[in-house]
């Protein structure tokens, strides 16, 4: 029997089209939406669907699809006869996509999770094997893949603390959407037992860890590379990487600190949301910062103290850039970001304590001195200071690294059980 609160979602999720509609041009309005494909969100298609078998990944945003891609370049290697796409939900991941995606690979913009967009892409797609990443449930659409019998796979699945205490006062509608999975494969203990208690039956779910940790360094351009590496020379630099409002003023005010101890220091902020980054330069050129604007063709001189690098797609840039990183996110309450990308790259870590999304990454680099915490930019601007020093931020990229190699089983464990299900629809 469906639970009251979902029965109601579904009554209310098939009278939403109209709302869905305003909804979209609103959000377009405040450039979160791309017009040129704002049907997509409808579930109208934006591109054939190619004969034979689909295989469809659904991943929420950038870090969910960056995830994937290895394992997506794994499938196509693997079974070239089978077709691939991936659902995004924001402009942002579709331009990650665009230039990341394997030949062939398929970019949609999600529909929203109405009846009308659900049936409309399903009309089209209709995907023979699904494969959902992390936390985001669209309780109509899974339900309807459901009752259509196409096999669902939840890969990646995460649950924090904050979801599992509003998802436990709907527990009924919980263990309906997590039975519409025939396969859960769990970033780490914690999401297991949530999604135990919520309901997921256990003979389905298996520990695997994130695909996160396992997932290839961050492309760059070598020439670019090489260029900055001439420009900058010996001096010292440390990166601040995805940041949110309220963080970029803690982490200017410890570099000012910290280059009284360091003279030359640069700091290079690449803010999460890269469009904030005019407004970052007029902010701190305003306080007296000679600032280099990176989208607009600025380079950093013998006076520029802070370079905004606010382009999309070139964080492996900075990180091969900045012997020290600071991971955004985790000053401000925002959860934190993949720690993982840094100590791919060799840059020693600094973070802090609102890691709520990475916990068990960070825990992990914390206890072999792999990563170091802060709360505030009187610990940023020394943990900087001692990380310039000779050796100390070689040391601590050195123990990273020890983490992201143990972590590189992952991708291989996710596609060996995922193997049977593709072995089937290639016959």
């Amino acid at each position: 029997m469906i639970s009251p609160v979902l029965s109601l979602y579904m009554l209310a999720t098939r009278l939403a089209g109209p709302f869905a509609e305003r909804k979209l041009d609103r959000r377009l309005s405040i450039g979160k939406e791309d017009a040129a494909r704002l049907p997509e969100r409808l579930g109208a298609p934006g591109a054939a669907r190619p004969d034979g078998p689909l295989v469809w990944f659904h991943a929420a945003s950038v870090g969910e699809s960056l995830a994937v891609l290895d394992l997506i370049r794994r499938v196509r290697e693997g079974w070239p006869q089978l077709n691939v796409m991936i659902t995004t939900g924001t402009v942002t991941s579709a331009e990650m996509m665009a230039n990341r995606l394997p030949q062939g690979v398929i970019h949609q913009y999600a529909p929203l999770d109405v009846k009308s967009s659900v049936d409309r892409f399903l009309a089209h797609w209709s995907p023979d094997l699904v494969i959902w990443t992390e936390s985001e449930l669209w309780p109509r659409m899974l339900r309807t893949l459901s009752r259509r019998g196409v096999p669902l796979v939840l890969l990646n699945a995460r649950m924090s603390a904050r979801s599992f205490a509003r998802w436990r006062w709907i527990r009924g509608t919980a263990r309906r959407i997590l039975c519409c999975f025939s396969d859960i494969m769990v970033q780490d203990q914690d999401t297991l037992t949530r999604l135990q208690r919520l309901g997921a039956p256990q003979e389905r779910m298996v520990l695997t860890g994130t695909l996160k940790d396992s997932a290839a360094p961050l492309p760059h351009d070598e020439g670019t590379r090489k260029s900055y590496a001439q420009l900058l020379g010996g001096r010292p630099v440390w990166a601040a990487a995805s940041t949110h409002p309220g963080e970029e003023k803690q982490v200017v005010l410890a570099h000012q600190a910290a280059r009284r101890a360091l003279p030359g220091l640069l700091l290079i902020l690449v803010p999460r949301h890269p469009e904030r980054g005019a407004e970052l330069v007029r902010e701190f050129r305003g306080q007296g910062w000679s600032v280099a604007h990176h989208s607009e063709g600025d380079r950093p001189g013998p006076e520029t103290g802070i370079l905004v690098a606010d382009t999309l797609g070139e964080l492996g840039l900075w990180y091969r850039l900045a012997p020290v990183s600071f991971v955004g996110g985790s000053l401000t309450e925002n959860g934190g970001h993949n720690p993982y990308e840094p100590a791919a790259l060799g840059s020693a870590i600094i973070h802090g304590p609102h890691v709520a999304n990475f916990r068990d990454a960070y825990s992990a680099l914390g206890r072999v001195d792999g990563a170091r915490e802060v709360n505030n930019p009187d610990e940023l601007s020394h943990v900087v200071t001692v990380l310039m020093q000779p050796d100390a931020a070689a040391r601590m990229a050195t123990a990273a690294w020890t983490i992201v190699s143990d972590g590189a089983g992952t991708l291989d464990a996710v596609l060996e059980r995922m193997t049977p299900r593709l072995d089937a629809l290639s016959k």
